[in-house]
């Protein structure tokens, strides 16, 4: 079909990523490559893919891995050689604990920045050559307004996470400034009622990938390297 358009969603198994996934296949032109760490494990996902009529390929990718970055390149070729790679985003992350910028743990720190700033980094240029055979070309890391230096609230730290958002920021302003030829742009989901936001969260994940979605299929050029809210509205860095 030449209307195919190919998606890889990263941490596809639960909350906003799963949301997406779910909210892709309503589309029969949709291809989705859900990616988790674990999709033994992952039932909602399995569940989906079951009655998703072969639209859905599940494959196992670990953010902090890098080989298992690599792994599931191999593992997603099968579906990507034929049209590219349309859409990849990022949307695995972790906020492990809520720290400030006076009790850091190296190795909380060190793990935060592994699985959300270099995760979606080496993903993005592991899956390279695929972007550059796609149609649409866009890359979407998935931020926060904790990320942004004048969103953030001042009394609320939650440092690591916090501080891994703010490279998030940079590393998309880098890439669209090193591949104009691309489409990169972080987008900022809201708060919401995930296992990450909490049940006092304001949106639902179906409102949030609802408008995250709108934001990601109709990007422009004058798309990259912004910082967009669900709803489609720039965030200030």
């Amino acid at each position: 079909m030449s209307d195919v358009r190919t998606w890889l969603v990263t941490g596809a198994n639960r909350g906003i990523g799963l949301e997406i996934v779910k909210q892709l296949i309503a589309s029969p032109t949709n291809v989705v490559v859900a990616t988790c760490r674990k999709p033994e494990s992952a039932s909602a996902l399995q569940e989906l893919a079951t009655s998703s009529s072969g639209r859905i390929h599940i494959v196992c990718l670990d953010v902090s891995d890098s080989a298992s970055i690599s792994t599931s390149v191999d593992l997603a070729k099968g579906v990507l050689n034929a049209h590219g790679l349309d859409y990849l985003i990022n949307n695995a992350a972790i906020m492990p604990v809520h720290d400030n910028s006076f009790n850091l743990s190296e190795e909380t720190i060190l793990r935060t920045f592994k699985v959300n700033v270099v995760g979606p980094a080496l993903t993005t240029q592991a899956y390279l050559p695929y972007l550059e055979k796609g149609k649409r070309k866009i890359i979407v890391n998935i931020s926060s307004a904790l990320g942004s230096l004048s969103l953030c609230p001042q009394k609320q730290q939650i440092a690591s996470y916090s501080l891994s958002k703010s490279a998030l920021n940079m590393l998309t302003s880098k890439q669209a400034v090193a591949r104009p030829d691309l489409i990169s742009f972080v987008i900022d989901p809201g708060w919401v009622r995930t296992d990450m936001g909490g049940q006092a969260a304001l949106l639902s994940p179906k409102d949030s990938a609802a408008g995250l979605l709108e934001v990601v299929t109709s990007a422009t050029k004058e798309s990259s390297g912004k910082f967009f809210r669900y709803d489609g509205e720039t965030n200030p860095w």
